[in-house]
């Protein structure tokens, strides 16, 4: 087994020479010149998020909510659980909410927080906890979700789904991993 606390001091932080804002918007995209302890030097780009929020909702019927949408960036529809990114200041649990009518037309009378992760750390700040939402009731919230189409997926279906490489999207990944290894 790893000694992780040993793995860490293997990995002295570069020292911040730089850091230039470059973009500052909904997003920030930030270039950092770094020096490593062993005095090599290199520019860094990083995307500057300050989070959101990744939702497992299931219903009563043991159906996993997800959400099926068109990502531009990779120009096709994925099929993903719902979430949101943070507004400035909002507490995680609201966001969760909030994300959560405004994406599947339901409320949960449960949420719990299960995990968390970080999306992209190689480039980006941007932390995802995970909530799981149960004790759904139907309350929705008008967002900018005309193009999203709910889908509902039994549990172990789901799980079928990501082991044939019918779910990519990261997010789904780690929540359905974090729910299903979580104890019981």
């Amino acid at each position: 087994m790893t000694d992780v606390s040993a793995h860490d001091a293997a990995h002295d932080a570069p020292e911040v020479l730089s850091s230039e804002r470059i973009y500052d918007r909904w997003l920030g995209l930030r270039v950092d010149k770094l020096r490593y302890p062993s005095g090599y030097e290199t520019s860094h780009d990083v995307v500057e998020h300050h989070g959101g929020v990744t939702l497992l909702p299931i219903d009563a019927e043991g159906n996993v909510l997800f959400v099926s949408q068109y990502r531009h960036p990779i120009g096709r529809v994925l099929l993903e659980l719902p979430a949101g990114t943070l507004d400035s200041g909002e507490d995680p649990e609201v966001c969760a909410q909030r994300e959560l009518q405004e994406e599947t037309g339901y409320r949960a009378a449960n949420i719990e927080r299960i995990g968390g992760f970080y999306s992209a750390p190689g480039y980006c700040t941007e932390y995802l906890p995970v909530y799981l939402c149960t004790e759904l009731v139907e309350s929705r919230l008008q967002g900018d979700e005309d193009s999203i189409e709910l889908v509902r997926i039994p549990f172990d279906d789901a799980l079928r789904m990501v082991a044939a490489g019918e779910i990519e999207d990261a997010k789904s990944l780690a929540a359905l991993l974090l729910y299903n290894l979580r104890p019981t």
